[in-house]
C-alpha cells in the first residue's frame, strides 16, 4: 500500500548501487519518503539495484505499484521516466518518431543543391530530426542510470510486450535507420500489472517478481499514520476498519485507490463523544 506524501524530501546526488550491501537500507529510506515498504518488497528492489534486472509487480489497483518507482527515483536520487501503457501502445508512441515536418523542409532547402542523395539522407534521418519517447530516453540517459516505469503493462497488447524483449534483456534498442543503441547507463526497470490478463512468459523470464498484496490491518493504520502524521488516530483506526470490511465484502472493485478519496474528506469530519457519526458525517453534507 503506498502512502507516498504530496512534498517529498530534496534528495543528494544519485546513489550508487555498491552503497546498499544490506536491505534494510531500502525499508528505511523509502520510509523516509514515506512509503511503507516490507522485507518482501525490499528484497525485491535490492536486486533490482544490485543485480541489475527489470522488476515486475503484480497487485491489485491502488496498493502502490507505481508509487515504487516513483520513490525508488528520488531515494536514489535520479530522473524517473514513464511510459503509461495502453491498449493499442505501439513503438512510435514509445521509443521515438522521426519529425515529418522538419524533414520535408530541410529536403525542401536543399532539392536545389548538388548534394549527393545519400548525404541528404544521412541529414534529414540523424539525431536532429529525431523525436525521443520514454524506452530511448531511458537508453540514451549519460549522466546516470534513471528508473523506467513501464506501468500498466497488462493494458499494451502482447505484440508490445514482444517489443519489449530487446530492451528488458540486453538494454539496447535498434532503429533501422541509425542501428543499434545500447544504454550507457543501464536503467531501473520497473513493469507494473493489475493482473488483467496474463502476461507472456517471455516478458516473465526477463523479469525478478514481486506481487503486492492488500496491506493488513496494522499496516495500513501504519500507513495512514506515515501519511497523515497529525490525524487522529482512533479516527484513522476506524476508518481503516472500514476500508478492510468494504474489502471483504463481494464487491465488484475492492477499496484500493477509493480509501486516499475517503480519507482527504476525514479532517473535516467528527465523531460525537458517543462515538456515533454527526449528521455531516452521515450525510456528506456540511454547513457552509
Amino acid at each position: 500500500m503506498t502512502i507516498a506524501s504530496e512534498t517529498r524530501p530534496s534528495f543528494a546526488a544519485e546513489a550508487q548501487p555498491e552503497q546498499f550491501a544490506e536491505i534494510h537500507e531500502f525499508i528505511d529510506g523509502f520510509g523516509r519518503f514515506g512509503y511503507v515498504a516490507d522485507r518482501a518488497l525490499a528484497t525485491a528492489i535490492y536486486l533490482l539495484v544490485r543485480l541489475p534486472k527489470p522488476l515486475l509487480i503484480e497487485g491489485h489497483a491502488g496498493v502502490g505499484k507505481t508509487e515504487v518507482a516513483k520513490v525508488l527515483a528520488s531515494f536514489l536520487g535520479t530522473e524517473l521516466i514513464r511510459l503509461q501503457c495502453y491498449e493499442g501502445l505501439d513503438a512510435n508512441s514509445a521509443l521515438y518518431e522521426w519529425n515529418y515536418q522538419k524533414q520535408l523542409l530541410a529536403i525542401k532547402v536543399r532539392e536545389k543543391s548538388d548534394e549527393p542523395v545519400e548525404e541528404l539522407e544521412r541529414h534529414i534521418f540523424g539525431n536532429d530530426f529525431l523525436l525521443t519517447r520514454p524506452l530511448l530516453r531511458s537508453i540514451l540517459c549519460e549522466s546516470s542510470s534513471p528508473v523506467l516505469l513501464i506501468d500498466e503493462i497488462d493494458r499494451a497488447d502482447e505484440a508490445f510486450e514482444a517489443f519489449l524483449l530487446e530492451i528488458l534483456s540486453e538494454f539496447q534498442v535498434t532503429i533501422p535507420e541509425l542501428g543499434t543503441i545500447r544504454a550507457k547507463r543501464i536503467p531501473y526497470v520497473i513493469l507494473t500489472s493489475n493482473s488483467t490478463r496474463e502476461l507472456s512468459d517471455a516478458l516473465k523470464r526477463r523479469c525478478l517478481y514481486h506481487w503486492i498484496e492488500y496491506p493488513t490491518l496494522e499496516k495500513e493504520i501504519q500507513i495512514v499514520r506515515v501519511r497523515l502524521p497529525g490525524f487522529d488516530h482512533e479516527l484513522g483506526s476506524r476508518a481503516v476498519r472500514f476500508v478492510q470490511l468494504m474489502r471483504g465484502m463481494n464487491l465488484s472493485k475492492s477499496g484500493g485507490r477509493a480509501w486516499r478519496i475517503f480519507f482527504r474528506g476525514l479532517p473535516h469530519e467528527k465523531a460525537s463523544d458517543t462515538g456515533e457519526p454527526t449528521r455531516r458525517s452521515r450525510t456528506g453534507v456540511g454547513s457552509a
